[in-house]
Formats: structure tokens, sequence, C-alpha cells
């Protein structure tokens, strides 16, 4: 590796390393209509939200592929009218991420290996991992990911998910350097169980995409987590 080259692969680390994931917005069209889909990630991130997920579990790779599109554009938008420059992730499909050449990518213990989705996304790309032991978290930051995904409570929009022990998300914590999302089941009610874990962020689904108001749910979850 040359001296130019690392030098630009540590300032690609430091970028990384400056990503707030605070309040990390997974979208689900199934708590809002079709036609307001587009809208509550707008007043979420208006609201507070400091990074999105476009996760799409039952549509075809034309629908994603489509929808990823309409995401990635709306947050260009806002990042050229407001200069909110929010990351956008695709949940689990590598082809998807890198055909609109979003900022990263979310998988599961079930995806592609770690390592290959690092080797195809390149240094630049954001990528997270689900964790649910020491063992996958360990792994995950050995073979490129830049942050973990761990569920806290159990959750209907991801019935498959186990969620981890108080004591296991401790040991988690110390036995990996890179930020750690909390995610499932939380909202306004939950969050607060989570202080003392020393996380870097919560994912929230259904609070923000069923919520009457997406901007107020993001403003007042927002404010919960700046408490802890």
């Amino acid at each position: 590796m040359t001296e130019e080259t690392a030098e630009y692969m540590a300032s690609k680390k430091l970028k990384k390393q400056k990503i707030d994931y605070s309040l990390y917005l997974v979208t689900d069209r199934s708590f809002c209509p079709p036609d307001k889909f587009l809208h509550q990630i707008e007043q979420a991130v208006l609201g507070g939200v400091s990074i999105v997920q476009l996760r799409e579990k039952d549509a075809s790779s034309l629908e994603f592929y489509n929808r990823a599109v309409e995401v990635s554009n709306l947050l260009k938008n806002m990042c050229s009218v407001s200069g909110l420059k929010i990351p956008f992730l695709i949940n689990d499909r590598l082809d998807i991420a890198l055909a609109v050449d979003c900022d990263g990518l979310h998988i599961g213990q079930e995806d592609l290996p770690v390592s290959v989705c690092r080797r195809l996304l390149g240094p630049d790309k954001i990528l997270g991992v689900s964790a649910g032991s020491v063992e996958e978290a360990v792994l995950a930051e050995k073979e490129g990911a830049d942050y973990l995904g761990v569920v806290a409570f159990s959750t209907g929009t991801k019935p498959e998910a186990v969620e981890v022990s108080l004591e296991m998300f401790k040991e988690i914590r110390e036995a990996v350097s890179i930020p750690i999302v909390a995610i499932g089941g939380i909202n306004l009610e939950t969050i607060s169980l989570l202080s003392g874990l020393r996380i870097d962020g919560v994912a929230v689904v259904s609070a923000i995409m069923g919520s009457e108001d997406a901007k107020e749910a993001a403003e007042k979850l927002s404010n919960l987590i700046e408490s802890f």
C-alpha cells in the first residue's frame, strides 16, 4: 500500500467515525399508506433522524430498486435545500446498494459474508452488521463492519430476531470498538431502558413510520436520546 493510499484510507475511516447513529430510522412501508411513505421519511429527518435504512423484505428487485432511487433522491434534495446530509443505507441487498450508489449497506447473519460485502462495497461505504453474540460481533468487526445492530427487545417487525440479555449487550460492548446501535421494539416507553448500555444510537421502525406526526415522534425520541 502506497503512502498516498494509506492516507486516503485513513481519511475515509475518519469520516465514517464521525457518522451520527443516534436516531437511526429503519423504514417499513406496512406502517403507513403508500402515498405517505416518503413523507414520513422526510418529516422524520426534519425531526432529528440522523441516518436512514431502506428495508424492503417483500419487494421484488425492481420495486426495491425504484424505491431506493426515490428515497435517495429525497435525501439528496433535502441536502441541497437545507444542508442536511443524512447517510442512506440499504438493508440486506448488496446489489441494490451498489446499483443506487448509496452510502452503505446493513446485513444480517444469513446474508453474504461481511468480508465479501466489504470487498465489493469498497472502504469508503458504511457497512453495518446484525450481531447477537460476542462471537458474531468480534468477527463482524474483524471482517470490516463499521457498526453493529443488536436487538434490544422482541418486535413484530423482525420476529426472527432474538433479543440479547442486558449482560450480553454489555459483553458485546466490551468486546468491540465499533459503534453499536440498539434495534427492536424501541419507542418512547422502552427507550429509557437502554440507559447505561453505552450504545451509540437506537434504530426505530414503527414508532416513527407508523406515527401520525413523524417529525414530532422523531423530535421526542431525539430528546430522550440526548438525555442519556
